[in-house]
């Protein structure tokens, strides 16, 4: 069964998911979380009843701590996410909040700007770096193939899905960081770099299939399209790379439903984007190259 000849409805959803994704990124942005940006984290936890998230507002107001964000966490408990404090102000919020019942500090972390504007550039290094390495790496891994599409065509194609797939928690985050006030910190970074890992993983399989299969073609002197060749090992590969990515995703579900309000936007993260690579090793990147053999020939014919 040669599916490469649905090309076209496979791309539609990771183009109409790639749109709102940069529509979101664009219109919101992202949210970064201390560890990028710089500031304070102060979670507590209110051991009777808890006050509503606007009296945590109208208390810590007067204060005069800039933008504090207030998000609940747990059955009794609050995240406090503000500008740098020093003890002193550190002691005075907690005592403010301490005015509206029972309160425990749970955890303090500070992070200075200088230190978040360091781990956001180096953040944007890796990635750049990985863009990179992949690129050259695909290319010099498939050099024995130069027909009917050149080695380094595959390594454009596997960029261009990996861009899809980091689009996508990408979208969702500023979605969520619009409407829930969902924040970017270093593990969504680190998050993002294993879905790059994760992703490529796949998508080479599928090429180094479809590479195979033509070098088994020249070796029997076996006349098949193109398109036929990748249609039979998207085939070969498919069951593989769903049963593999399912696994790990149903990892991840349990992490994220199970484990620490800390590892949830992580597993979530992680989650979208294993679903859009798996999406994207399959259904886009193998026909994209099928896509461009055919514009080749049509120039150069």
């Amino acid at each position: 069964m040669n599916i490469t000849k649905y090309e076209k409805y496979f791309f539609i959803l990771p183009l109409i998911l790639s749109l709102l994704a940069v529509a979101a990124i664009v219109l919101w942005g992202l949210k970064p979380g201390i560890d990028l940006s710089g500031g304070s984290l102060l979670q507590v936890t209110y051991t009777d009843a808890r006050p509503a998230a606007e009296a945590i507002h109208e208390a810590v107001e007067p204060l005069n701590l800039g933008e504090v964000r207030v998000q609940p966490t747990g059955e009794s408990g609050y995240i406090l996410r503000q500008r740098d404090l020093t003890n002193d102000e550190r002691n005075t919020l907690l005592s403010t909040l301490g005015t509206l019942g029972k309160v425990q500090e749970d955890q303090f972390n500070s992070v200075g700007p200088i230190i978040g504007q360091e781990l956001l550039r180096k953040a944007w290094i890796a990635i750049t770096l990985v863009v990179v390495l992949i690129i050259a790496f695909i290319a010099f891994a498939f050099r024995g193939v130069s027909k009917p599409v050149a080695s380094w065509k595959y390594g454009i194609v596997a960029i261009v899905t990996l861009l899809h797939d980091i689009l996508v928690p990408l979208g969702l985050f500023a979605a969520l960081g619009h409407f829930f006030g969902a924040e970017v910190d270093a593990l969504f970074i680190v998050a993002l770099l294993t879905i790059l890992g994760i992703s490529i993983n796949d998508t080479i399989v599928v090429f180094d299939r479809i590479r195979e299969n033509l070098r088994l073609n020249e070796e029997h002197h076996k006349r098949e399209s193109y398109d036929e060749v990748v249609g039979r090992s998207i085939v070969q590969t498919i069951a593989r790379s769903i049963n593999t990515s399912m696994t790990v995703i149903i990892v991840l579900a349990a992490l994220y439903f199970l484990g620490p309000a800390a590892t949830k936007n992580f597993a979530l993260t992680l989650i979208v984007g294993m679903v859009a690579g798996t999406y994207s090793s399959i259904f886009l990147a193998s026909p994209m190259l099928v896509v461009w053999e055919r514009f080749s020939n049509r120039k150069s014919g």
